[in-house]
């Protein structure tokens, strides 16, 4: 077992490269958050989660009042950069528009789940399969 006190934090995702472990996934949002300036802050990244924030944020009097609230914390957790925000925090991810918080669950749910971030699709004229990656890595991508 591990002491109390141990604290241990996600491997950077240029460190974990040489190992194959991806840890950082950026992403481009639909509509992207705009701050009390008016600027729109749309590029960013998510890191994996781990299971202290999984755990942590169950606990929080917050989520017992609110269960839909975990989803905020955990995107608060999560999300490691926005745009030129300093900091991603609750009040940031409350304040995103409706279409970036299902993108920001739907990219948490596929990086944690399924590790990865592309969506098989189908042409509809052809029927071609192949994959698409939904992060949009450059920047205008959804």
């Amino acid at each position: 077992m591990f002491p109390a006190e141990t604290s241990f934090a996600a491997v950077p995702a240029a460190a974990s490269a040489d190992a194959g472990l991806r840890t950082e996934f950026p992403f481009v949002l639909p509509r992207g958050f705009v701050d009390e300036h008016g600027r729109v802050h749309r590029e960013g990244a998510m890191r994996l989660s781990t299971a202290r924030d999984e755990i942590s944020t169950q606990v929080d009097p917050r989520v017992r009042q609110n269960p839909a609230y975990l989803t905020v914390l955990l995107l608060e957790r999560t999300v490691v950069r926005l745009g030129e925000l300093s900091t991603v925090d609750a009040p940031v991810i409350e304040g995103l528009f409706s279409s970036d918080l299902a993108f920001l669950q739907d990219l948490y749910r596929r990086i944690n789940q399924q590790g990865h971030t592309e969506a098989e699709v189908a042409c509809p004229a052809c029927g071609h399969e192949f994959a698409v990656d939904i992060a949009g890595d450059a920047p205008g991508e959804s």
